[in-house]
């Protein structure tokens, strides 16, 4: 079993992890993430994805999509870690940046066993149209 430091790190390391997946990365790649059984609830209220299958099928949304992540805020406590982030995402034609805040629970093996999104309309802001406002990244453009 790992100290509680080394614990901390692990789960920090991963939420690293997911947002440069979020910003960079496959659907396969963020959905290894996720212990088999896992369920993700984005946003909370909404549909409960549950098992890798589902958890694919939910993040699939993202494929040809240009995106950007940035992280605002960390906590880790015992095996959960709830943080905000900002997501630019470029499709179709617009942009759009969702700031929600996550919470994730993880296994003693590092996977993620549960994630909860919380945000509404309210967190999410039109940019532009374009992919030119994710190139410059959060923040710097709209």
């Amino acid at each position: 079993m790992r100290s509680a430091p080394e614990r901390t790190q692990a789960i920090t390391n991963a939420v690293h992890r997911y947002l440069g997946l979020l910003a960079n990365g496959s659907v396969d790649d963020l959905v290894e993430m996720y212990a088999a059984d896992a369920t993700v609830e984005d946003p909370v209220g909404g549909e409960v994805h549950i098992g890798r299958q589902a958890i694919r099928s939910f993040y699939s949304a993202l494929d040809g999509a240009e995106r950007d992540c940035e992280l605002v805020s960390l906590r880790v406590a015992g095996n959960e870690a709830a943080f905000q982030f900002r997501l630019t995402v470029a499709t179709g034609g617009s942009v759009v940046r969702i700031e929600p805040i996550d919470v994730m629970a993880f296994a003693d093996d590092g996977k993620v066993t549960a994630m909860k999104a919380y945000w509404s309309a309210a967190d999410v802001t039109q940019l532009g149209s374009g992919d030119e406002a994710v190139r410059s990244g959060p923040g710097q453009s709209g």
